[in-house]
């Protein structure tokens, strides 16, 4: 029988007193007063007697008394019975109350124990398990509260009713626990022993009792944990059934069928307990065994009074499939030992799992994706969302987990949230070394990735490694995708999502510092997709023009091919930042940058020089450029169009194609070069490309503009037109000359001397010197000119000459020719030309007197020069010639 103390409530009936557990019943506590409890008829000895015991001496001495007294008619005898007579009528009268109260208005009573009673758990715990079930032990306070009865005359009923019952006892019953709402699914069955309450309005009775339960339909249970953890249980109808015999004191109230239903929704039904992994550690299987081990420490809220003790038991870990639909993927094993549940304390799980090989399934890509579910998994894990894995009652269970435990665990599915970490200093640097950027090819279609530059480098990543993952990582593969940022404006996109080979290096820490592991991968044409051009001109600008390297910012998700003890896996999309610095060999702002002043540090200089064809309105043109890269980043070039300006005034385009451009000097560059000064401007591009030769050819300082244009490359006008906000300015290049026959090397053409002891042509301008000697005949009023021609295979032609000499400030004679003659490329001697000398000038008394000698005079010309078809009227202002005067 369950044990139960009762106790009187210091306040009244109304209230919810607090009140302490009694060690000792109030009953069995000695009292000089007479209570309720005490006998209305006297006993014949003064032992105690329990008060629950029948008072059958008190009633056998009142039969006796009735059945004596119809003999004597003594009037002291009848006083004597009065007590025994108002004995009988009062123990009537009680009989008459109480069937009254349980009989004849058990609707009354039913509703005032329904309203009233009250009963507080305050500890569940299971201290044992049977084959079939489990021992619970059931801790609570029972009492009756009058105050929770709404209507005033159940309520007075209620009191007085159980006033007079005082307690109530209940044999040992079986109740039954069902579902109505799953088709009667008996959810278990508990077998109560007897128990004894106190129902007097604010008693307490405290309850302790031990009760076997048993499990019911397995499969109903299922289908309820399945309707709970899938949130479809929006309200849950219990009810319980028993047959309970109920007595009060030696009245006999009969078997009673005890029936209840209750609903729990909303707040009622109880969540999943919220946990906290503080715990986890990766590593291999030691042994001969292959495989990963995983453990965990996991603590639970738990607020619940609820106090047992776990047996071993052994779960599944399973994963998502590619579709809700599929079924889950079994991974791993995972055990956990005997766990021990205090009453509302947080609860601490140790688990091991233990993973042999990934199934195929997990690590095969799903159709139209393009990940697996392994993929899907890590992804979300590692970019801090929350994931899912899903714990399932192992079909191998440990030996001392009994096999109800088994059976029922089996069936049942949980989904368990894996909070994500967020992984954003994973990769503590992303780098890029040895970059080498290629401009798309001329020919490719607009928006394919070979319309776009390209970058071959060498990627350096470095990730730190978490603390709890202890094993070894190889790395073979990477890919990325990574945008490109410059002072947080977007560059463009660098596409690396081809595979690419790579190799992994583990550096272990310091002290404090993490492990790191070095992953290096050699790239090759990448396609880099510029979507901003304001951004890349300003990336451009910095580079060319600014004294500090160009940092651009890159932010990518890396995806990583690894090698681990349970084979080939690929985690994608970790995220990753870095910062690329672009340097050079010297800045441009300390040589070049002024107003006026040209980039004299890419020092270019033509040679070479070959004319392709020729129009009424320009040349056509081939020549050897060679010029200084001052960074220390290398290019391919395979189409770039460029034109040519000077005051603002477009002169042509230049062409080259397949250029490899080199940190340093870049020698033997060939360029070809529409020179149509007319064809965009008009007659003022004309006059501005004489003026621009006349200055030229009479060594005056020139300068030239490259400008890009949205044809600059086919394939991409994006950049074309972003690099076209500014022009480099440069001096106008000196021309080198075709070898003389003492000479043996070839400047400008990139060929190697056919003397390698002779040393390089030299690096330093040369200025144009296109009349090397002059001779004036005295007797035949003429002179001739020795020309060495720019042009390697092409004859120009001078059309007309309009010239004056002047020894210092005065005259000495003038030519004035209309003939053309030919000047064919390298030196030669032009025809004699008619001279018109001012006589009796000091200029002319200077050439008499330098007579079989020199004398330096310098010259006013306007010419007339033809090259194929194309004619054009030149000035020319020279000084320093060294005329030869003969007679």
């Amino acid at each position: 029988m369950a044990d139960y103390n009762t106790i009187d409530s210091p306040k009244p009936s109304t209230s919810h007193p607090a009140s302490t557990r009694s060690t000792r019943s109030r009953q069995s506590q000695p009292s000089s007063r007479t209570s309720e409890a005490t006998p209305l008829l006297a006993r014949q000895d003064s032992d105690a007697e329990d008060e629950d015991r029948p008072h059958s001496s008190a009633a056998s001495s009142l039969v006796r008394s009735i059945h004596s007294s119809s003999g004597s008619k003594s009037k002291s005898a009848i006083q004597r019975r009065w007590p025994s007579i108002l004995a009988l009528v009062f123990l009537c009268g009680f009989t008459i109350t109480i069937m009254l109260l349980g009989f004849f208005v058990p609707e009354v009573m039913e509703e005032y124990a329904m309203q009233a009673k009250e009963f507080e758990l305050t500890s569940i715990s299971l201290p044992s398990y049977t084959s079939t079930g489990a021992r619970a032990r059931v801790q609570g306070i029972f009492q009756m509260d009058a105050s929770k009865v709404k209507k005033k005359s159940v309520r007075d009923l209620g009191r007085f009713g159980t006033w007079i019952a005082r307690k109530v006892r209940s044999d040992a019953s079986t109740v039954q626990v069902s579902l109505p709402e799953y088709g009667g699914t008996i959810l278990g069955t508990a077998d109560i022993p007897p128990v004894v309450v106190d129902i007097r309005n604010g008693r307490k009775t405290y309850i302790d009792f031990l009760a076997d339960i048993r499990p019911g339909d397995v499969d109903g249970i299922r289908k309820l944990a399945d309707d709970y953890i899938e949130g479809r249980l929006g309200q849950l109808r219990v009810e319980g059934n028993a047959a309970v015999k109920i007595r009060s004191g030696l009245i006999s109230l009969g078997t009673q069928i005890v029936s209840q239903s209750m609903i729990f929704a909303g707040e009622d039904i109880p969540e999943m307990p919220k946990f906290n992994i503080s715990k986890l550690n990766v590593h291999e299987i030691n042994g001969t065994t292959k495989g990963m081990a995983a453990d965990v420490s996991i603590w639970l809220k738990n607020k619940y009074p609820v106090s047992l003790t776990v047996p071993p038991l052994s779960f599944g870990l399973l994963v998502a499939n590619c579709k809700a639909a599929d079924p889950l993927i079994y991974v791993a094993d995972a055990s956990v030992k005997n766990l021990t549940i205090h009453p509302r304390h947080d609860i601490n799980v140790n688990a091991s799992g233990i993973v042999h090989q990934l199934p195929s399934e997990l690590t095969e890509t799903c159709p139209g994706t393009g990940k697996s579910p392994l993929d899907a998994f890590v992804s979300g894990y590692i970019n801090g969302k929350e994931t899912t894995v899903y714990v399932q009652g192992s079909k191998h269970p440990s030996k001392a987990t009994p096999k109800w435990i088994t059976e029922l665990m089996s069936g049942i599915t949980v989904p368990v949230p894996f909070p994500g970490r967020s992984f954003d200093k994973l990769v503590r640097n992303f780098t890029l070394a040895d970059v080498h950027f290629q401009l798309p090819d001329s020919f490719a279609e607009p928006d394919t990735p070979e319309s776009n530059p390209s970058i071959s480098a060498l990627i350096k990543v470095f990730i730190d490694l978490p603390e709890r993952m202890n094993f070894p990582v190889d790395v073979r593969h990477i890919r990325a995708d990574a945008d490109v940022f410059y002072k947080g404006s977007k560059l463009g996109q660098l596409d690396l999502h081809k595979w690419q080979s790579a190799n992994s290096t583990r550096i272990d820490g310091h002290g404090k510092e993490k492990p790191l592991l070095l992953v290096e991968s050699a790239i090759k044409d990448a396609p880099l997709q510029i979507t901003n051009d304001d951004a890349f001109t300003d990336v451009v600008q910095a580079l060319l023009f600014g004294g500090k390297p160009v940092m651009l910012a890159i932010k990518a998700k890396v995806s990583i091919q690894l090698t681990t003890a349970l084979g080939d896996m690929t985690v994608r999309e970790i995220p990753a930042e870095g910062v690329v610095p672009i340097k050079r060999g010297y800045t441009f702002s300390q040589t070049a940058i002024h107003v006026g002043k040209g980039l004299t540090s890419i020092s270019p200089k033509i040679g070479n020089l070959t004319i392709l064809d020729t129009s009424p309105d320009g040349l056509s043109l081939r020549l050897n450029v060679n010029f200084t890269n001052p960074t220390n980043y290398s290019a391919t070039v395979p189409y770039v169009d460029i034109k040519i300006l000077t005051n603002n005034t477009v002169m042509g385009h230049a062409t080259a194609r397949d250029v490899v451009v080199r940190p340093g000097v870049n020698r033997g560059v060939v360029v070809e070069v529409v020179w149509e000064p007319g064809r965009e401007e008009g007659l003022k591009g004309r006059a501005v490309g004489a003026e621009l030769l006349s200055r030229y050819i009479s060594s005056y300082n020139t300068t030239l503009s490259l400008k890009t244009h949205e044809g600059t490359i086919p394939s991409q006008p994006s950049i074309g037109r972003a690099l076209s906000a500014f022009n480099i300015t440069f001096p106008t290049p000196h021309l080198t000359y075709p070898k003389q026959p003492d000479d043996d090397t070839n400047p400008g053409d990139g060929t190697p001397p056919s003397n390698p002891s002779k040393p390089p042509p030299s690096d330093e301008p040369q200025k144009p010197h296109f009349i090397q000697a002059a001779t004036f005949h005295l007797l035949t009023s003429t002179a001739s000119f020795v020309l060495l021609s720019p042009l390697s295979h092409t004859t120009l032609y001078i059309t007309s000459i309009n010239a004056t000499a002047f020894y210092k400030e005065d005259p000495v004679g003038s030519i004035l020719y209309e003939l053309p003659f030919a000047v064919p490329p390298g030196s030669s001697e032009t025809p004699r030309l008619p001279v018109e000398w001012s006589l009796g000038s000091v200029g002319y008394e200077a050439v008499r007197s330098a007579l079989g000698g020199v004398l330096r005079l310098h010259a006013v010309a306007d010419v007339g020069l033809r090259i194929g078809r194309f004619e054009v009227g030149v000035w020319f202002r020279g000084g320093g010639i060294g005329a030869k005067v003969r007679l």
